[in-house]
């Protein structure tokens, strides 16, 4: 097939059915585009970016604990081999902050502080907007809902599927019958 990759497409098509409310549509396409990608031996930064798509699907449908499974997992792993490079720090940056951010959804604002502040800080002044004006919240003792935390998440630039970064003219859709364990 001549264009972009059949993973990159499914991924597209993800995207699109994510754009349209469709999550659990979009999470089997994903995690097929994840499939593929890894079986072709893409790049890690490829894998990472199919992996943030399904943990905005899974934040957009309030699937905390699986939000917060998943960046424990990413917090364990550079526990053991820490960030060496600019990209792996943002990467751990923004699963701290995006833990922080589901804890805060849950009402657990003393765990969610200590998840945004290493956030923070290992990102550094001005590049995690929403975990600091979040943290910032909870530092001065304020209720911090699920509603205030995604109205913030959607003032900022925090979202990766947009419709500005989504291309739904190259898009493949799986067909149904095309399962990807989840």
């Amino acid at each position: 097939m001549s264009g972009p990759a059949l993973h990159y497409r499914v991924a597209e098509h993800g995207k699109v059915r994510a754009l349209a409310g469709d999550h659990a549509e979009a999470l089997r396409h994903y995690r097929e585009a994840l499939r593929l990608a890894s079986a072709q031996g893409e790049a890690e930064a490829c894998l990472r970016h199919y992996a943030w798509c399904v943990l905005e699907s899974l934040e957009r449908t309030d699937a905390h604990d699986a939000v917060i499974a998943f960046c424990e997992r990413v917090e364990a792993h550079y526990a053991q081999k820490p960030p060496e490079g600019e990209l792996a720090r943002k990467d751990l940056a923004a699963h701290l902050e995006r833990h922080g951010l589901a804890l805060a959804k849950q009402g657990r604002s003393a765990e969610a502080r200590e998840r945004l502040e290493s956030a923070v800080k290992l990102a550094g002044a001005g590049h995690l907007p929403v975990a600091e004006r979040v943290l910032s919240w909870v530092r001065a003792g304020l209720h911090v809902d699920a509603r205030r935390v995604s109205l913030e998440q959607d003032r900022h630039p925090y979202w990766t599927v947009r419709p500005d970064a989504v291309r739904p003219d190259i898009a493949v859709a799986l067909p149904s019958f095309v399962t990807t364990p989840g």
